[in-house]
């Protein structure tokens, strides 16, 4: 039961656990080591397990120590918090967190997110970054409100949540000026044997536009291949490749890399989900996102 924890004897536990000996832990605390090793050994009994075991000179987490430290770090901020927020005097914004699947490009997440800070009701936006298990296994545990994704959640994640298609668009391919020149003119045949800086093969797009090269009868040279979007425009932009980005942001690909728009594969399609608990949202940030994605997204389909 809750009132049967020290919340005392916990604090004592977590300085202990991050300073990796109760000699510097006594120090921190202004204790003597058999006050706190007392306190740990009542913890310990109250919790019906052991928290650490003896590495050489320091002493080091069990199993359940470390499941303990993450509990505790989690309890102690959360008090910081509570007592940051009834001690400001200012009216605090509603936590917004969101995850971002480290394939979405940035700029994407970016146009998608935006809506959510123009609320009457301000929000807070704390945005993390991982892969598609990590951020579900994150929503499940409520530690994130939505995942911002380019794939559908399937049977396969195990995890019970429903997919919210934002929209769609085709690829742009870009490249600096001298690649331009030279691979720019008959798109898509001028690409074959074209230097190519790839999304990486277990990606979607970057699956698809494999799949759509050997379909063009095309080979070109693939000089890298990255998950990271930022990356690869960079890459582009030192002329090590020709590479693609969603067509909804060509001017800003355009604009920050400082290259230009050589074609378009509309055949590929590039989809972007949120991915919540919920059939039916309510929470009002993620409404937010979902009913302004697909204007920004289908915009660029009206453009020539």
């Amino acid at each position: 039961m809750l009132h049967h924890l020290n919340f005392k004897h916990l604090r004592y536990f977590l300085v202990v656990a991050q300073e990796g000996s109760i000699a510097r832990a006594s120090e921190t605390l202004n204790l003597t080591p058999q006050t706190i090793s007392g306190q740990l050994k009542l913890l310990e009994e109250s919790l019906g397990t052991a928290l650490f075991e003896r590495s050489g000179r320091r002493l080091a987490l069990t199993e359940a120590g470390q499941r303990a430290r993450d509990y505790a770090e989690q309890i102690f901020a959360m008090g910081e918090a509570l007592q940051e927020q009834l001690s400001n005097p200012l009216p605090t914004r509603r936590l917004f967190n969101v995850g971002i699947a480290d394939v979405l490009p940035k700029l994407i997440a970016y146009r998608l997110l935006e809506p959510a800070l123009e609320l009457e009701d301000p929000v807070r936006l704390e945005c993390r970054e991982g892969s598609m298990e990590t951020l579900l296994a994150d929503l499940a545990a409520h530690r994130v409100d939505m995942v911002l994704t380019d794939r559908p959640v399937d049977a396969g994640f195990h995890v019970r949540a429903y997919n919210h298609l934002l929209g769609e668009c085709g690829l742009s391919l870009f490249a600096c000026d001298a690649l331009a020149r030279k691979f720019g003119g008959d798109v898509p045949r001028s690409l074959n044997g074209a230097p190519l800086l790839m999304p990486t093969s277990d990606t979607m797009i970057g699956a698809s536009l494999m799949k759509w090269f050997d379909v063009q009868g095309l080979q070109p040279q693939v000089v890298v291949e990255c998950v990271d979007h930022a990356l690869l425009g960079t890459f582009g932009q030192a002329g090590k490749g020709i590479f693609c980005g969603p067509a909804v942001l060509e001017a800003e690909i355009e604009r920050q890399f400082n290259v230009s728009r050589i074609g378009r594969i509309d055949s590929i399609r590039e989809r972007f989900y949120a991915i919540s608990l919920e059939r039916r949202i309510s929470h009002p940030a993620v409404l937010a996102v979902t009913n302004t994605a697909r204007r920004v997204l289908d915009q660029i389909e009206q453009e020539p």
